[in-house]
This record gives C-alpha cells, sequence and structure tokens, in this order.
C-alpha cells in the first residue's frame, strides 16, 4: 500500500512546499504524510459511503498540515503581511473597479517594485484559499470540514446542498477575476501543471508564476469574503 500510495503522498507533498517558505524540507512533508496514511488505514471504515483513496488522501494532506501547525512556521509578523496586501487589494480593487496593477499596489503600500515582489513571495503559503474559510463556519449550525469530507460520496441533503453553494461561490468569484488569473489558477489547480511548466506557458519566469498565483489568491479570497457578506446580508433582509 505504501509502495502505491508514496507518489500521491510525494506529489501532495510537492505542491504544497511550493506555496511555503523555503525553510520547510519537502522531505519531512512526506514522512508526515506516510504517518496519515497509517492513520487512514487504522481509521478507514469500509461501510462508509467514501472511496479510501479519497479517505487517504484527506488523512495524508491533514497530517501534512498538522505537521506544519506544530512548527508554527507563519510568524506573526508573515501573518500581518499577508492581512496588509489582502486588505490593500480589497480596498484598491474596490475603488479603482478593476484589478490592481503591481506598481499601483506598491505605491500604497509606499514599497518600491521589488520590496513589493519580496513581500509577496514571503507571503506565497499564507494567502491559500482554505476550505475552512469556505466553510461558512460562521453560519449558524454548519458542520465540520472534515465531516462534510466524510459524506461527499452520499446523499446528505445539507453536504449536498453546502457542496453546491462552494462551487457557486467559487464559479462566481473566479468569474470575477481577471483573464491572468484565471489561466494561473486553470494551469496551475485544474490542469495541475507545477510553477515551472506554467511558466513555461506563460512564457513568464517561476518566480513570476508564484508571484501571479499569489496575487490570484488574494483576487479570489477577497471575492468570496464579499460574496458571503453579501448572502449573509441578504439572508438578514429576508429574515
Amino acid at each position: 500500500m505504501l509502495k502505491e500510495y508514496l507518489p500521491l503522498i510525494r506529489r501532495l507533498a510537492l505542491r504544497l512546499v511550493s506555496r511555503l517558505p523555503d525553510s520547510i524540507e519537502v522531505d519531512d512533508l512526506i514522512n508526515s504524510g506516510v504517518l496519515g496514511l497509517l492513520d487512514a488505514v487504522g481509521k478507514f471504515d469500509s461501510e462508509r459511503q467514501i472511496k479510501f483513496k479519497t479517505y487517504a488522501e484527506f488523512r495524508i494532506r491533514g497530517a501534512m498540515l498538522d505537521d506544519l501547525r506544530s512548527q508554527d512556521w507563519a510568524s506573526r509578523s508573515l501573518r500581518n503581511d499577508s492581512n496588509l496586501l489582502e486588505s490593500t487589494y480589497a480596498s484598491l480593487e474596490h475603488k479603482l473597479g478593476r484589478p490592481a496593477e503591481d506598481y499601483e499596489v506598491a505605491e500604497v503600500l509606499k514599497l518600491d517594485l521589488d520590496e513589493f515582489y519580496k513581500l509577496l513571495g514571503r507571503a506565497r503559503g499564507i494567502s491559500l484559499v482554505n476550505f475552512d474559510d469556505l466553510a461558512a463556519a460562521d453560519s449558524e449550525g454548519s458542520r465540520n470540514p472534515m465531516e462534510m469530507v466524510a459524506l461527499i460520496d452520499g446523499e446528505d441533503p445539507f453536504v449536498l446542498c453546502q457542496e453546491l453553494e462552494l462551487k457557486e461561490h467559487f464559479a462566481a468569484a473566479i468569474d470575477k477575476l481577471g483573464e491572468r488569473d484565471r489561466i494561473v489558477l486553470q494551469l496551475y489547480y485544474f490542469e495541475e501543471l507545477n510553477l515551472k511548466e506554467v511558466g513555461e506557458v506563460l512564457e513568464v519566469s517561476e518566480s513570476r508564476v508564484c508571484q501571479m498565483r499569489t496575487q490570484a489568491i488574494i483576487r479570489l479570497r477577497n471575492r468570496i469574503k464579499s460574496l458571503r457578506r453579501m448572502k449573509k446580508s441578504v439572508r438578514r433582509e429576508e429574515l
């Protein structure tokens, strides 16, 4: 089983480490992933309507994230930088009514472009679209994301409705992104190309692709948050 799933563990580790600081070793993530696989083998319930591969992938990735959390790799200053980037993009693009250019964001932050790109590089791991963010944890009666994954192949009406809502949020948010952002997300997350391969398609450097992806994710997070606030406001008016 380890021989069968080691390529999956390695692929998940490589995709995760590409979004993290250079101090994180891919071998450490692979080791955590192996432990996650063993945990999946011990806890898998064949009577539940879920494939082992789906369950194992969730446990493997969860073990890697748990390892990262235990290391506290994201310092407070790094989180502050990420929040600053996110809020700056949100306010500037709301004011402009279009995606902000790099120099415009840098100007608001009072940074030159080199400093701005370094800031984007530091924030690359923090700006991920987090499943917990999308689970509407602030909604009354919402379920834990792990419970949703465990039931994903079932026919639970709440899960099906929640899954549809998440897809609608994503689709609406992606539609509002610029063409460049959509292409980067499409190639990286849906076509599953690595940063180097995406760079070859777009004819830019690997580091530039990393910056572009971070910008796209920041914009996507802002749009999803905006959509959720609007929907929450509509529900309150209806009540």
